[in-house]
């Protein structure tokens, strides 16, 4: 299964082409780089790249997230068109996995909403405990192609940090 698995994400040219680019924001930031595409309404993390002073989320490549929960999930449906956002909310639903996961509906489109505004997604502890991220999409025309973000603990992650690494991740995506 590793092989194939290895083999299928050689396929994804987000794979080939971004590879390069997030070991290069993992060692620049120090932090957790991550590339993550959409598939079938759940975030599938494709890459990771561990920094020098980067703190270990148990996130593995390969590993299925619902959208929501993740700063990559919520840049990818930043981008996305309302329809296929109600979509997912409806074959998944909104599970919570911390207290601060967002679980409402409404308050969920209130932050797709303010992702828009501001250009990137923000986890924050949403997923795990003390473990913020900053995420954009990537974006060609209209078509959502993934997204890539950078995670580490909350206490390195404050406002301006975040808007630093912000743009970065603009940086690289372009």
């Amino acid at each position: 299964f590793l092989e194939r698995g290895a083999r299928v994400r050689r396929e994804y040219d987000i794979y080939n082409i971004g590879k390069e680019e997030i070991d290069k924001l993992g060692e620049t930031t120090g932090e957790v780089a991550n590339l993550g595409v959409e598939e079938e309404g759940l975030r599938v993390l494709m890459y990771s790249s561990e920094g020098s002073d980067a703190v270990y989320d148990d996130s593995i490549t390969g590993n299925h997230t619902h959208m929501h929960l993740v700063s990559l999930g919520k840049a990818i449906l930043s981008a996305m068109s309302e329809d296929r956002v109600t979509e997912i909310i409806n074959r998944y639903g909104l599970p919570q996995a911390t207290q601060y996961t967002i679980t409402d509906r409404e308050e969920l489109w209130s932050e797709i909403e303010r992702i828009n505004q501001q250009g990137y997604a923000v986890e924050d502890e949403e997923h795990w405990e003390d473990i913020r991220a900053v995420a954009v999409p990537i974006c060609l025309g209209s078509t959502v192609h993934g997204a890539i973000s950078i995670s580490g603990p909350k206490t390195r992650f404050d406002e301006e940090r975040i808007s630093e690494l912000s743009d970065r991740l603009y940086e690289t995506k372009n």
